[in-house]
């Protein structure tokens, strides 16, 4: 088994993080506190060929694999975890659903647009009263003519206040349950669609999420993504991927906490030498990164389980995404421990790794939905 990076994949690394260092690092702390969406952080990082990371290249995108597109997720969130999770979801739950659910005219029409951030894209899956449970959808879109209707609303959705494309999900026939959810591609300008509240995060609160409200809204029927019927298969499906690249997010966000941890230790003094030299400050370092390091193992096992053509891979990326949530609150908290009453000060970007870790825990379903996932695969 080989652990190496491959060449092309080293040189997306050392490009991505050469750009993160000098174009993100200045503008996190910033736009953690206004809230802002990174409008031209964002174009930049589509000139570099990142919201299309797994896109064919006949598409507009850069044709790299999924274990090329969690590097990627690392590099940037290890330096801003909103624009990684922004990112994130452009690329593994917008345009990877299109790509591989979506027809050729919905292909040509969207992934351009998307990878050259046109437009950025949202998955408009979570109900205020549905999170975990899928079935529990209320929204719904019924067949009038050339039309569907759709009503319902959905919350916490990444990107909402500014995407142009939405992956949404609706009941079109709620008698058969989870065999009833379509899956729809919406566009902003659609008559009844409104963008709803504005959440105010704990952490990652740079990523326009918002609650997205349709009423009476007309989505042209050649704009169902699949079957009638496809929409559960397609949202489990891509949730699978998602979670590499969730599992990428909290790598990136613990290694950065453990570089800023390890320049602070060097800086800082107490009882006459620096803060590295107490074998207990040791320790913690050694936890950290032997952590980090199994997580990103994990991480990129189940980007090469997508890569090689495994056709289920569900135990994989929810393992890769629950350790790695794990770790990096844990990584998070110790560099916070490290600074002292430093880490609880905005002065330092610990402070904000914290906040940003504990949505890891969280989205993409929960730890706990997590470890279902991982048991139901090992005794089926």
């Amino acid at each position: 088994m080989n652990f190496d990076l491959t060449n092309d994949q080293k040189m997306l690394q050392d490009q991505v993080r050469k750009f993160v260092d000098a174009e993100l690092a200045p503008v996190a702390p910033e736009i953690d506190k206004s809230g802002d969406f990174p409008w031209k952080s964002i174009k930049k990082m589509a000139e570099l060929g990142l919201l299309g990371v797994v896109v064919p290249e006949e598409y507009g995108g850069s044709g790299f694999d999924f274990v090329s597109l969690a590097i990627a997720i690392e590099e940037i969130s290890r330096v801003c975890a909103s624009t990684g999770v922004i990112v994130a979801v452009n690329n593994s739950l917008v345009t990877y659903p299109i790509l591989h659910f979506g027809n050729e005219e919905q292909k040509k029409k969207y992934l351009p647009v998307l990878c050259c951030c046109e437009k950025i894209g949202a998955f408009a899956l979570t109900e205020p009263n549905a999170g975990s449970d899928v079935v529990a959808l209320e929204a719904t879109a019924r067949l009038e003519g050339d039309h569907y209707i759709l009503n319902g609303t959905k919350r916490f959705i990444t990107n909402g206040g500014e995407a142009g494309i939405h992956i949404v999900f609706a009941y079109t026939n709620k008698e058969l349950k989870h065999k009833g959810i379509s899956a729809f591609i919406v566009e902003r300008d659609t008559p009844g669609f409104t963008v709803g509240k504005h959440e105010d995060l704990m952490g990652i609160r740079a990523t326009a999420n918002c609650e997205l409200i349709f009423e009476d809204s007309k989505i042209p029927k050649e704009n169902l993504l699949g079957k009638e019927g496809d929409g559960f298969k397609i949202a489990m499906n891509t949730i699978d991927v998602s979670r590499i690249d969730i599992a990428a997010q909290a790598v990136g966000i613990a290694q950065g906490a453990l570089d800023e941890a390890v320049k602070y230790s060097k800086e800082r003094k107490a009882f006459g030498q620096p803060l590295h030299k107490f074998q207990m400050i040791q320790s913690m370092f050694a936890e950290m990164a032997t952590q980090i390091q199994a997580a990103r193992l994990l991480t990129y096992y189940a980007g090469s389980c997508k890569d090689t053509g495994m056709a289920r891979f569900s135990k994989e990326s929810a393992m890769a995404k629950y350790y790695a949530s794990d770790v990096a609150v844990s990584v998070t908290r110790k560099a916070v421990q490290i600074h002292g009453g430093y880490g609880y000060t905005k002065d330092y970007p610990v402070e904000r790794m914290y906040r940003d870790a504990k949505i890891l825990e969280l989205y993409e379903g929960t730890s706990e939905i997590q470890k279902i996932v991982i048991a139901r695969e090992l005794v089926k």
